[in-house]
């Protein structure tokens, strides 16, 4: 179910992707969302009302485009019985595909999680933010790591880590100055760690206390010790914030970096989030790389030899990985080539030369190299698991592994 999910998320995020980047020559690309409980007859009625107000366009080509767009919403919400579940998005409309051409394009997208508005919307581009928001996971953990001469406060959504507050102390050191009393010296500096601590409070309970509560899974804190202890001991954020402490946890760093390393050292805590999980896979598989027989492999073509033999226990496939495989012909001299190159959801393919004899090949099949290697994956009951961007690891994974690699289940040599 999980790896189900994963992949769902995917193939939602590259639709996206895809209509971002289409654009319409005026306000001619039409978005409609429809809630499950909306009347299809209530959205018809309005649709005619736009079909009657545009036909006062008067731009011929804009009017010509809008009217057909909504000639086409009305004929497939005509066999509409009921509205899905989860409710449905049409996208529709004539879209600029260069060399002064257009093309009438419609997609329509079951959303992953229920629509909670109705909306028409019509504009140059589509109208996308509700959709991009059910990428976001909404699960957030809140995050600070201390010292007395620093302290980092952030948020983990999903798998990212975002800092937001960073502040310094004027905390004295131990070492006393000369002309002030050990017993001064101490009071004073007791007074700064408490402010320090105070405006930590402060600026966590600014960041925090906005967050809807059903959202804010938890909090943790992280530094030495006993600082931290001495900060939650001293209840310095406000008392529904206080609930939500899940654990300190010792950290080396109070900058930005002791964020990463919070989260890091915090698994116990978040056990069971996606970052965690991709984490623990992406550790495995830099383990497993470093040794003399590690069995992994990375790279397309490697690891589609290493699935094929049912060598692959372990798929990894990066989030941001948008790379096609090409099946291309010669017109000229015959020659067959297959090759691999990036190209995203709203990207057109450029022309390709044989290297043969110069001329411009035919291409015969394009197909999606994520699909492909899954498809495969799936015959050899190999598990998939998409690694997120979002953190250094995952990173790692898309730039310098190609986007792809396998964890083995025993060492082939490729």
């Amino acid at each position: 179910m999980e790896e189900f999910e994963a992949r769902r998320k995917y193939e939602f995020k590259k639709q996206l992707e895809a209509l971002k980047g289409k654009r319409g020559r005026g306000t001619e690309l039409i978005s409609l969302y429809i809630p499950h409980d909306k009347q299809l007859s209530d959205v018809t009625s309005q649709l005619r009302e736009e079909y009657g107000q545009a036909s006062n366009i008067k731009s011929r080509l804009t009017r010509t485009n809008v009217l057909s767009a909504l000639d086409s919403l009305l004929s497939r919400l005509r066999y509409m019985r009921e509205v899905p579940e989860n409710g449905i998005v049409i996208f529709t409309g004539a879209v600029d595909i260069g060399a002064d051409k257009t093309d009438m394009q419609t997609v329509i997208i079951e959303p992953p999680e229920p629509l909670r508005l109705y909306k028409y919307h019509c504009d140059s581009t589509f109208f996308l933010e509700p959709l991009e928001e059910m990428l976001t996971d909404k699960k957030t953990f809140g995050l600070i790591v201390l010292d007395r001469r620093e302290a980092t406060i952030g948020i983990l959504q999903g798998t990212r880590i975002e800092p937001l507050r960073h502040l310094t102390s004027a905390v004295p050191g131990k070492q006393r100055k000369g002309g002030q009393s050990s017993r001064r010296f101490q009071q004073l500096r007791l007074i700064a760690i408490h402010d320090f601590y105070t405006r930590i409070g402060e600026r966590a309970n600014e960041v925090f206390l906005p967050i809807d509560r059903r959202d804010l899974e938890g909090i943790i804190i992280g530094g030495h010790s006993p600082t931290k202890e001495e900060f939650m001991e001293g209840k310095y954020l406000h008392h529904e914030m206080m609930q939500k402490i899940l654990g300190l946890v010792d950290t080396s760093y109070t900058d930005e970096s002791g964020l990463y390393e919070l989260v890091e050292n915090a698994g116990d805590l978040l056990e069971g989030l996606d970052i965690v999980r991709e984490k623990e896979y992406m550790q495995r598989f830099m383990k497993e790389l470093v040794k003399d027989k590690g069995k992994v492999s990375y790279g397309i073509d490697q690891v589609r030899k290493n699935l094929e033999m049912g060598a692959v226990e372990i798929l990894l496939l990066s989030e941001g990985l948008r790379k096609v495989r090409l099946s291309a012909v010669c017109p000229s001299c015959g020659h067959k080539e297959r090759l691999v190159v990036a190209r995203r959801p709203d990207e057109e393919i450029d022309p390709i030369v044989c290297r043969n004899c110069g001329e411009t090949v035919n291409i015969e099949e394009v197909v999606d190299v994520v699909e492909e290697l899954s498809e495969i994956a799936d015959q050899m009951d190999t598990n998939v698991v998409f690694i997120s961007t979002d953190f250094e690891e995952g990173s790692q994974l898309l730039n310098a592994f190609g986007g792809v690699a396998g964890i083995l289940r025993y060492y082939t040599g490729i």
